[in-house]
């Protein structure tokens, strides 16, 4: 226990046999429950965890392989029903610092926060440490997951090292949010519809130490990017429509809307000009100025979500809808 909650770590797994072991011992004595979920490994992750005969660990396995997001959702589910108060998640990899656990599990204990998420990338030591296609992957990423999510103080967004309130796992649709590798990305989507406060604290990123990684930028980057922009109207839709209305759904709209027809009335101008046909002055300035009220309309409705999630970061008070 910590400051007198519960505390449990939901850990996936998947072929995570050879550290597996190191990072379930690695975890602090103050965590009651130790919920290792299997998501249907081939080799001797099963066996590693069922050997070492630690009392707080259950093991949950999966029969097929459903993702990474799936495994901790199984957790969390297996959390409430024991009705914990904090649940945190941590890597099988050995990437992710047991040290820092504490710093994320006491103030969702103490009701600061009701997600609290390692940041990697506020210690110097990020950009000489992370592998550099990761990190600029992450950055990118970083940075469509603040305007998808609401959540603009928020960074390192692939970071899945957390720990979240009970009170904010019964609200959540568990369900509904992405069960892959996006996970953490749609996990900031769905907490901000219920206005959760949400704070990053410094973490030690931890590479190098045998860990396998089995992501592909090429593959993940889009697939994550594409998820990001159908969370981001279905957050507009939920939390500025359907729960309260807020104009700055009109200032996207029409951002998105002159932003979409000026650039495809200047790619056709273009192809217009490349082919010998005249281009008047009068349409160029139709194109700019489409281009340029697109932008400031966009950039006014980040502007306006930015100032209404800007108490989420924590100590104040939640306000939600059942």
């Amino acid at each position: 226990m910590l400051d007198d909650q519960r505390v449990a770590v939901v850990v996936p797994a998947h072929d995570e046999e050879k550290l597996i072991a190191e990072t379930i011992r690695s975890i602090p004595g103050f965590v009651d429950r130790v919920l290792v979920v299997d998501d249907a490994s081939r080799d001797g992750t099963v066996a590693a965890v069922r050997g070492l005969g630690d009392p707080r660990v259950e093991l949950i396995v999966h029969e097929r392989n459903l993702g990474v997001g799936a495994a901790i959702i199984t957790g969390y589910k297996r959390a409430l029903e024991e009705r914990i108060d904090v649940t945190a998640v941590m890597a099988a990899d050995a990437q992710m610092d047991p040290g820092d656990l504490e710093t994320l599990v006491a103030p969702v204990a103490r009701r600061e926060v009701d997600y609290a998420k390692a940041n990697r990338l506020f210690t110097g030591q990020a950009w000489e440490v992370i592998p550099r296609y990761r990190y600029l992957g992450n950055a990118f990423l970083s940075l469509m997951t603040k305007i998808a999510s609401g959540y603009w103080h928020v960074a390192d967004s692939q970071s899945g090292y957390t720990a979240i309130s009970l009170e904010m796992l019964e609200l959540l649709d568990l369900d509904r949010i992405y069960q892959r590798y996006g996970f953490p990305n749609d996990m900031l989507v769905h907490l901000n519809v219920w206005n959760a406060r949400v704070r990053d604290y410094p973490s030690r990123p931890i590479y190098g130490v045998g860990e396998r990684s089995g992501i592909r930028l090429r593959k993940v980057v889009p697939t994550i990017s594409w998820l990001l922009m159908k969370g981001f109207f279905w957050r507009m839709r939920e939390k500025y429509v359907i729960r309260d209305f807020h104009p700055l759904v009109f200032f996207y709209l029409l951002g998105l809307v002159m932003g979409f027809l000026g650039l495809a009335l200047g790619i056709a101008e273009v192809v217009l000009r490349i082919l010998g046909n005249h281009i008047t002055a009068a349409t160029v300035v139709l194109v700019a100025l489409l281009l340029i009220f697109g932008s400031q309309f966009s950039l006014f409705a980040m502007w306006f979500d930015m100032e209404s999630n800007k108490d989420l970061g924590g100590r104040g008070r939640r306000h939600t809808d059942r």
